[in-house]
């Protein structure tokens, strides 16, 4: 039986980064996967998939409706469905490609089938074909993701009644869709179909969309969204969903009131959320304990209850983000390798890839309400910036977020144009504990996106950004 340093079981970005990291610093390390090919929900059937739908979607909709305005004339524009999916395939297949010969080059073991617990150090693998082979680990990580949550009365089919894994492969733009939830992947994959034209309805049990980031982004996010068409149904419960061959029937009611809605469609998309990945792990074989909510229960050093077992990633309480979970596969291959790396949670950016985009990171301002910790604001509109009027991409505004007696940045919060790329001068600032007054006398160039911090950061220093 083959022996190794660390076994990971998983290969999505939490776990192909910790075992590249294991290997790096010299641990004999083995990689487990199901599925027949590496990356896990995010290369696969998240979030780079979907990114390609994002900018195919995105260049459609410029073209058809911003283009005569930059003197651009086209005629006869039209969606080739098959092809905008044929081209997100391939952007996963050299994606995944990628994850194989990273796993070559840093000469990690790359086993293919279902890998569960037959003890505590002993894990066991059944191959497609039935055949079972077992290897050992001096130390395990659980990497195993997470999948849609899909309540018993969605009656989810596959077919008309779907998850974000169907609707990345619908090859035939639909004339309406119902999206059941207005967190990240409905609003970003409903952004994508209202683009190429879909009638697209939101319902969402709460009165607001992002529902965990700054409420200010997601009013602004909305307003830019049902530019587009989206049309919103807050503070509904959907209370039947019902699909035939061709179509769904959507019946939601008003909370708080017995007023009811019914919406036609053919397709309706579940996206209320994830649920972690335990199935069939043979945890009952070791002292790994689940929460009531199904996750892996951790200590702070991403431990559990079995030493020498560990758990990263959607698998764990926290946010279901692939950057958190390759920082946490980091920090896990650097304890086990005798090393004391830190992950400071606060400090972890969360992004929406819709357009304009939204990021954040830090406390958002009903969490300082919350606390009662003294804060205050500084605010600046994408409007007011030459940059974002020469490409025409106005909506949304920068905010900071800072503490009223030392100054130091307690959150920033952005809708806007490349904020997902934005986002990262908060991050470090933040991580080195930097003033509002330190963010704002850096020298941004001109003419930028990035002008929108600086301004930000000046208002929350007290009232004085320079361009509104």
């Amino acid at each position: 039986m083959s022996m190794f340093d660390l076994i990971v079981i998983g290969s999505g970005p939490g776990g192909y980064v910790a075992a590249i990291r294991a290997s790096q610093l010299g641990l004999k390390t083995a990689v487990i996967e199901k599925y027949n090919t590496l990356g896990g929900t995010c290369l696969n059937v998240g979030c780079i998939p979907s990114k390609a739908l994002l900018d195919s979607s995105e260049h459609f909709y410029n073209a058809t409706h911003s283009f005569s305005e930059h003197g651009i004339k086209s005629t006869g524009l039209s969606v080739d469905m098959k092809q905008m999916v044929k081209r997100k395939n391939d952007v996963v297949d050299q994606t995944c490609k990628g994850v194989e010969f990273l796993m070559k080059k840093n000469k990690i073991e790359v086993y293919t089938g279902v890998g569960s617990f037959k003890s505590a150090k002993t894990i066991q693998i059944t191959k497609a074909d039935g055949t079972v082979e077992s290897i050992e680990g001096k130390n395990i990580i659980i990497a195993t993701g997470s999948k849609p949550v899909t309540p018993p009365a969605f009656n989810y089919d596959k077919n008309r009644v779907i998850t974000s894994t169907e609707a990345l492969n619908i090859d035939k733009v639909p004339k309406q869709m119902v999206i059941i939830g207005a967190g990240v992947i409905g609003l970003e994959l409903g952004s994508v179909f209202a683009r190429l034209g879909t009638q697209v309805e939101v319902v969402e049990y709460m009165d607001s969309i992002l529902a965990g980031m700054d409420a200010d982004c997601g009013k602004e996010l909305r307003r830019s969204l049902k530019k587009i068409g989206i049309n919103f149904h807050l503070s509904h419960m959907v209370t039947n969903v019902k699909g035939s061959k061709t179509g769904v029937v959507v019946d939601a009611k008003k909370r708080d009131s017995e007023e009811t809605i019914q919406l036609k469609a053919d397709y309706c998309l579940v996206a209320i959320g994830r649920k972690p990945y335990t199935d069939g792990l043979g945890l009952e074989n070791t002292k790994v304990i689940l929460d009531d909510k199904g996750r892996v229960k951790v200590n702070t050093h991403l431990e559990t209850d079995e030493p020498g077992v560990y758990a990263i990633g959607d698998v764990i309480p926290g946010m279901m983000l692939a950057h958190k979970a390759e920082e946490e596969g980091v920090m896990v291959a650097e304890m086990i390798a005798g090393q004391k790396p830190h992950i400071d949670y606060n400090l972890i950016p969360g992004v929406v890839y819709t357009w304009p985009e939204v990021a954040g990171v830090g406390k958002t301002e009903e969490e300082l309400k919350q606390s009662g910790r003294p804060y205050k604001v500084g605010k600046f509109p994408f409007k007011a910036l030459g940059r974002a009027r020469a490409s025409m991409d106005t909506d949304g505004m920068v905010k900071v977020l800072a503490d009223k007696n030392t100054d130091e940045v307690l959150g920033v919060h952005m809708v806007g144009p490349r904020v997902a790329d934005l986002i990262i001068e908060a991050v470090a600032l933040m991580e080195f504990r930097a003033s509002a007054e330190d963010m704002s006398r850096i020298c941004h160039p001109h003419p930028t996106f990035t002008e929108a911090v600086k301004e930000a950061a000046l208002a929350a220093t007290g009232n004085r950004a320079l361009h509104v």
